[in-house]
């Protein structure tokens, strides 16, 4: 028996995205190119473990919203929980990929430069994945401060700070994105703090590379 996919070499592993049996080449050049890896393939996460973050573009998006570390050392727990509604959303939205949020974080960001100057545009993307990102994340946004004005009276989460937190997601986006064509680093990482905070409570915030 030869390569799923080759056709021609030995296989060597088990790839549970095929259900078939490919070799260690095609494995390696197929990943998330041609082949949707679910996040519990063992050859998957043994790549995750030697993959290098790619660089800030030389001028990323949003420079005007500065990301100081006092910002991120006040606001820890808010892009956390910013993280976590993303990561909540991209479980709900299958076939999901980096760039897909790469486009919702783009939109959501233009979303929330209007609701600061206190009107609603909502910069919805064409790309109807991306549509279904922005429509979950607001709504989970707007129900956390519906619960908290009946709780409290007030309303702590200003619009400002969920637009500094989505900023630090997109340049994460930037430097956890592997520029596979299927590539999904980045929403592994969400629906891994969703899970964390789920089970264990607030975990260490994700600090993208080159800050």
């Amino acid at each position: 028996m030869n390569c799923h996919l080759c056709e021609t070499r030995k296989p060597r592993r088990y790839c549970p995205a095929l259900c078939s049996q490919i070799c260690a080449v095609c494995c390696g050049e197929e990943r998330e190119v041609t082949i949707d890896c679910p996040f519990h393939c063992e050859y998957l996460q043994e790549a995750r473990r030697h993959e290098k973050g790619s660089p800030l573009p030389d001028s990323p998006p949003n420079r005007d919203i500065p990301m100081t570390d006092e910002f991120l050392a006040e606001h820890g727990g808010l892009i956390e929980l910013v993280g976590r509604a993303l990561g909540l959303a991209a479980g709900e939205v299958a076939g999901i990929i980096d760039q897909d949020m790469r486009e919702a974080l783009e939109a959501l960001i233009r979303t929330y430069r209007t609701l600061q100057s206190g009107l609603l545009y909502e910069s919805l993307p064409t790309n109807p994945l991306a549509a279904r990102i922005h429509e979950r994340f607001r709504g989970f946004i707007e129900d956390l401060k519906a619960r908290e004005a009946r709780q409290t009276g007030i309303h702590r989460i200003r619009d400002a700070e969920i637009l500094g937190a989505l900023v630090f997601l997109q340049y994460t986006e930037f430097t956890f994105n592997n520029g596979r064509k299927r590539g999904r680093t980045f929403i592994h990482a969400l629906t891994t703090m969703a899970e964390g905070l789920r089970e264990e409570g607030p975990s260490r915030v994700i600090r993208p590379l080159g800050f």
